[in-house]
């Protein structure tokens, strides 16, 4: 159930799942992400640079029940400190909690993050067009659709559209009202 579900930083010990999910190619096809095969010490080396730049990410586990199984990640990336914007990400890595809600609960905290703790003013994301579970998530959430990447990535033998989606502050702040 979404209802017991916490977000918590990333730590070194996630990384082996982590590096399962980035070896997915069913979990990166649904993803605005090219697949490439990743080792152990390329996620190592990932890791490292995100703690070595904390101030530009925020890179949270998704964790759920009593167990505190880790399921995915939602990061904020690419944090422009006078901008105030971020490149918002998600993934659930375990697909037993695939179309569970557990991606919205997820967005929702870490929209709450972004607006209220972190003081962004716009928080902006890409998706492959013909991910529609994922637009009409974003959607329902308060994205905005801003335009469209006409054939941006290629990816399973062809190229794809991807669409740009964002939400700012004043928006989230008229939601919660």
């Amino acid at each position: 159930m979404a209802s017991d579900l916490y977000l918590r930083e990333i730590e070194r010990t996630d990384l082996p799942r982590i590096n399962q999910w980035r070896n997915d190619p069913e979990l990166i096809g649904y993803l605005g992400a090219n697949f490439f095969f990743i080792g152990a010490g390329i996620d190592e080396r990932w890791f490292d640079g995100y703690l070595a730049n904390r101030d530009k990410a925020v890179r949270l586990a998704i964790v759920v029940g009593p167990d505190q199984r880790h399921i995915g990640n939602v990061q904020l990336t690419s944090i422009h400190p006078i901008n105030r914007t971020a490149e918002f990400s998600i993934f659930i890595g375990d697909k037993d909690y695939w179309s569970a809600g557990h991606g919205r609960v997820a967005t929702e905290q870490i929209l709450q993050h972004g607006f209220n703790d972190l003081n962004l003013n716009r928080i902006y994301l890409t998706l492959l067009q013909e991910n529609e579970r994922a637009r009409r998530m974003y959607q329902r959430l308060g994205f905005k659709e801003e335009g469209c990447q006409r054939q941006a990535i290629f990816k399973g033998g062809r190229y794809h559209d991807v669409l740009e989606m964002a939400m700012l502050r004043e928006e989230f702040q008229q939601l919660q009202a």
